[in-house]
Formats: structure tokens, C-alpha cells, sequence
């Protein structure tokens, strides 16, 4: 069993689909489910740092404190549901939050992550919630999916004009009635 093999196995849930779809590398799948549980576990433990700061009588941090570790405990409970096994509607949860689209992890996971960051801005808040804010951003870019070939993005940039005097070869032509001006022209950027 190859090392890959033992983290997939480890990072996986029983009787769970595949909802980033095999598009996506493996390291991506794995690896931003490994950055949410690692993610969740600062982010506990920098809230329980801003929390223990109403020492000093800072309200906003105490309730950005709180603010970020529950957003660690969802996070938690949606990465890895197995570290909640005393609570019988963790796995309901966690398989209807991996039946949404990418995008809605992302999204959730982004707008947990921020309000802490903007109520008490230090680095325990910027840390603990910033890990989060990453994970929904690799959330997101496995939402927008994979990039298209080199051949698919110039046929869509490719305008009708374009296509009519086009080559054999993979070399466009401009169309007749297109003019080319360059950047660098100052009469045509510069106001008269």
C-alpha cells in the first residue's frame, strides 16, 4: 500500500460519492479536506486564545473568539465527520453538505471565515480563520473546474471575423474590417 493509498484511505468516509468528480487530482480532493480538518484545529485553538481575551476586557475579540471556533466545529464537522461519532445527525449533515455543489463549501466556508478576521484583527484571528478562508478558496477553484486546452480557449476567443480568413496551421488572421491599434500609440489613449 503506497503512501498516497494509506492518506486517501484514511481522509475518506464510508459509503461517501465522489462530489468533486474524477476531473479533479487526487491531491487536490485529499488535500483540501487535510487543510480543513488541520484549518478547524487552529482555528479552535485561536479562538480559545481570543476568547481568554476578555482578561484584558476586549468584547470584540471575545465574541470574534467565539465566532471562529464554531466556525471550527462546523468545519470539523463537515471535513471529518468521524471525530463527532458521539453525535447521531453529524453523518446526515456531513452527506447533505457533499450532495451541494462545490461552490456552496466554498461559499460557507469564506463567509465563516471573515467576520472574526474584521471584529478583532490580529494574528490569532488572520491565522485561525485564515486557514479557513483558504480552504474555501480551494473549494471554489475545484468549483470552477478544470481549465480547457489550449485548442478549446483560442476556438471560443475566436470571433466570426476571425474564423473567415483563418489558416490551416493554427494561425489566425485578422478580418479585413478589424483594425489593429497598439497600446503604445499615444495619440489614441492620450485626451485632445
Amino acid at each position: 500500500m503506497s503512501f498516497a493509498e494509506k492518506i486517501t484511505g484514511l481522509l475518506a468516509r464510508p459509503n461517501q460519492q465522489d462530489p468533486v468528480g474524477p476531473e479533479q487530482p487526487w491531491y487536490l480532493k485529499y488535500g483540501s479536506r487535510l487543510l480543513g480538518i488541520v484549518a478547524a484545529f487552529f482555528a479552535i485553538l485561536f479562538g480559545l486564545w481570543n476568547v481568554i481575551s476578555i482578561l484584558t476586557l476586549n468584547v470584540g475579540c471575545l465574541v470574534a473568539g467565539i465566532i471562529q471556533m464554531v466556525a471550527g466545529f462546523v468545519v470539523m464537522l463537515l471535513e471529518a465527520p468521524c471525530c463527532f461519532v458521539c453525535i447521531e445527525k453529524v453523518n446526515d449533515i456531513a452527506d447533505k453538505v457533499d450532495s451541494k455543489p462545490m461552490y456552496f463549501r466554498a461559499g460557507l466556508y469564506c463567509a465563516m471565515a471573515v467576520p472574526p478576521i474584521f471584529m478583532c484583527f490580529g494574528l490569532a484571528s488572520l491565522f485561525g480563520s485564515g486557514l479557513i478562508f483558504a480552504t474555501g478558496v480551494i473549494y471554489g477553484m475545484m468549483a470552477l473546474g478544470k481549465k480547457a486546452s489550449r485548442e478549446d480557449m483560442a476556438a471560443a476567443a475566436t470571433s466570426p471575423t476571425q474564423m473567415a480568413g483563418s489558416q490551416a496551421g493554427g494561425q489566425m488572421q485578422m478580418g479585413g474590417d478589424q483594425h489593429i491599434t497598439l497600446m503604445e500609440d499615444p495619440d489614441v489613449w492620450r485626451p485632445t
